[in-house]
């Protein structure tokens, strides 16, 4: 059996009160942050541990969010020095290929790193569109402000984590640029009309509708359900996710914790699979939390179990590349100083 959850764990270490949780509770999988990565091998045994309490061998999520700039939660000299999307949009300013190039290769190179510590899935990339006056909690997270742009360069990232046998999480679907406050503080609501949000935030999501697995976004559409977040509407899944934007992979949503939601943690992992979310996804690593969330959520069956095994079926690949050219990618990247943001 496997549960409709992801879990946070609270420190460097499995607890035994944890190991017995991730073993009674079957989570899909866990997800690390920075307060679980001390060094290379404590990091390898936490997820060992975790993976063996689990028993469910390789088919169990190790997550992680490595996208860059902000938000990396392995930092020199634990895990490389990563540039933000934005860079990447730069390089694209004067260099489309070697820019779609060189996020591919950094993607796989980084898939490499990431796999040696057992971190198989990696919240990334972001598809967001920023907009003029939109908060900057997306800001250099984004691939441009163009939705081709951000299509392709996210494609190739994507694609990168893929070739090394490392699941990709798309977000923040069906899109957060737009947003005007910080859903981990509050939550935002989009007054924009149906065509402009199928014309620029949805279109990327639309693009890259092949991809294995995406993350929801704690965000109101009021053009398409003016009651609830994405994360929490069954109208925004039926109708934007699964059908204009054509998603059929691994739906998760974002971390039930963030103040954008409202309510008891088991009614949050509740609204979020009655949504149409396939794993209620929670960060905190509170034992409490963990307890209610595990006791709300179903097991995994039907579609939900369908997505979960196709999108386990990424960890077996490893397409062979050019590390110097990816080490070269990357420094490119890490080299750009850029243009303003309104150019990209």
């Amino acid at each position: 059996m496997t549960s409709a959850f992801i879990t946070g764990l609270a420190g460097a270490t499995l607890t035994p009160d944890e190991a017995s949780f991730i073993k009674a509770a079957a989570p899909a999988g866990i997800i690390l942050f920075a307060r679980n990565c001390v060094e290379p091998e404590q990091i390898r045994r936490l997820v060992g541990d975790a993976r063996e309490a689990s028993g469910h061998g390789d088919d169990f999520l190790v997550l992680i969010d490595q996208e860059g700039g902000r938000v990396q939660r392995l930092r020199p000299p634990l895990g490389r020095a990563l540039p933000p999307a934005y860079a990447y949009a730069c390089l694209y300013c004067n260099d489309e290929d070697g820019a779609l190039d060189a996020a591919f290769l950094s993607a796989r190179l980084l898939a490499d790193d990431l796999k040696a510590l057992g971190i198989n899935t990696n919240c990334a990339p972001v598809l967001d569109v920023p907009v003029p006056g939109a908060h900057d909690i997306i800001g250099d997270r984004a691939y441009g402000q163009m939705p081709d742009q951000v299509a392709r360069l996210g494609r190739a990232v994507a694609e990168g984590f893929m070739a090394g046998g490392v699941l990709p999480v798309i977000k923040h679907i069906p899109g957060h640029g737009r947003a005007t406050a910080d859903s981990h503080l509050a939550l935002p609501v989009v007054d924009a009309p149906r065509e402009v949000l199928d014309a620029t935030d949805f279109a990327p999501f639309k693009a890259l509708a092949d991809m294995p697995a995406a993350m929801t976004a704690h965000v109101v559409f009021t053009a398409v359900d003016g009651g609830a977040p994405a994360s929490t509407s069954r109208r925004v899944t039926e109708e934007v996710i699964r059908g204009a934007i054509g998603f059929d992979g691994l739906l998760m949503s974002d971390d039930l914790s963030m103040k954008a939601l409202t309510g008891p943690l088991g009614a949050r992992a509740e609204a979020v699979l009655a949504a149409g979310s396939d794993l209620a996804l929670h960060c905190s690593g509170d034992f409490a939390e963990m307890e209610a969330v595990a006791a709300a959520v179903p097991a995994l069956s039907g579609d939900a179990l369908r997505r979960f095994r196709a999108a386990l079926e990424i960890f077996a690949r490893s397409e062979p590349y050019d590390s110097g050219r990816a080490q070269t990618g990357l420094a490119r990247a890490l080299g750009t100083t850029g243009r303003a943001p309104e150019s990209v």
